[in-house]
């Protein structure tokens, strides 16, 4: 007992240290039981790793879980540095522990986790430091029963920089040609009235000020001690100074046209430099999206039948997603879950695709 007693105690200290995943924990919880299904559990989230099923965000999708079954939802998507991923999973029956996984799929195929999430948590918000391809997992616990869903979509990491306006003010983006082709637009442009407030996007302090150049009168707000610098320009007026310390959504100046821009509309000019990159494209970090939304349903079947003589099923829930293969009438196939007007399937192979929900019949 006191030997048990001391193990306990030194895994409670390391933990404090290494800071187990959820999945590490979990994994615990099966060391003095038959682990044969959890061997299972885990194998199908190797596999669910080498799956190339894609979507498009937002993404909803909503099923039911059984019992006798170990299902991992694996999707790819495209992620821009500035978004803010985020992952929402619902259970109706209370109680049933979630696993997320975010995983960096690099250039050479190989992968690199991101995130995970905490033991009992059912979402997920993760900020986007590179841009490229990831893939987010989803895996319930094992012997879970009822119906589920989740929501994936992104968010902005800043603050939208022009006081009440939102996307449909910019009218300009990140490499459009200037100057007949001598120059692209390291920025975007936000169109509002003259004299509408200019904001602080983030907390931070402002490093320069002035008029100048191309851009005008303008302010540059620099995002932590190491962090992006901002530039805000073709200001009408500015209303900060050199090392003011500011907040989200703090005043810096109005929206004018000075600069090169006096020929047009007042707008500002807004752009993101990164430290040893130069400008990068700002639209991810302040485009302002909506979560997806869900048609809810009572129940979702274990099985589907094609009721069509033939029907593709594909790489994604669009007519556009690669063609995978074929099934054909009265095939049965084992349903995942419902998005929109697709259903994610599984044939008895184990390959998983999307198939038109007005091709197949609810067992």
């Amino acid at each position: 007992m006191v030997m048990i007693y001391s193990c306990k105690q030194i895994r409670r200290v390391t933990d404090v240290i290494v800071q187990p995943t959820a999945r590490e924990l979990y994994a615990r919880e099966f060391e003095n039981l038959d682990s044969l299904r959890f061997n299972s559990w885990q194998q199908a989230y190797k596999l669910a790793k080498a799956d190339s099923l894609q979507i498009r965000l937002p993404y909803a999708e909503q099923g039911q879980y059984f019992k006798d079954r170990i299902t991992v939802y694996s999707y790819d998507m495209y992620l821009n540095e500035g978004e803010v991923l985020n992952v929402e999973v619902e259970n109706n029956v209370l109680g049933i522990r979630s696993f997320i996984n975010l995983i960096k799929v690099n250039p050479d195929s190989s992968l690199t986790d991101e995130f995970h999430n905490k033991l009992g948590e059912h979402h997920a918000k993760v900020p986007i430091d590179e841009t490229g391809i990831y893939k987010i997992t989803i895996q319930p616990e094992l012997n879970s029963q009822g119906m589920f869903s989740f929501q994936i979509y992104t968010s902005p990491s800043f603050g939208f920089p022009v006081l009440g306006k939102d996307n449909k003010a910019i009218q300009s983006f990140w490499g459009a040609v200037r100057g007949g082709g001598a120059r692209s637009h390291e920025g975007i442009d936000i169109f509002a009235e003259r004299g509408t407030p200019v904001v602080a996007a983030v907390d931070g302090m402002v490093s320069a000020t002035g008029e100048k150049g191309l851009g005008g009168k303008q302010v540059w707000l620099r995002a932590g001690l190491f962090g992006k610098s901002l530039y805000y320009a073709h200001l009408d007026s500015i209303l900060v100074s050199t090392g003011n310390r500011v907040a989200i959504g703090d005043t810096l100046g109005l929206v004018g046209n000075t600069g090169n821009a006096r020929t047009t509309a007042p707008h500002l000019h807004f752009g993101i430099y990164k430290s040893g990159q130069g400008a990068i494209d700002p639209l991810p970090f302040v485009k302002k999206t909506e979560r997806p939304d869900i048609k809810r349903v009572l129940s979702a079947p274990k099985f589907i039948k094609v009721s069509a003589a033939i029907a593709n099923f594909r790489n994604a829930p669009e007519v556009a997603g690669i063609k995978l293969g074929e099934v054909k009438r009265n095939d049965t196939l084992s349903l995942l879950g419902y998005t929109k007007d697709w259903a994610h399937i599984e044939r008895s192979s184990g390959d998983k695709g999307f198939i038109y929900k007005s091709l197949v019949l609810e067992l």
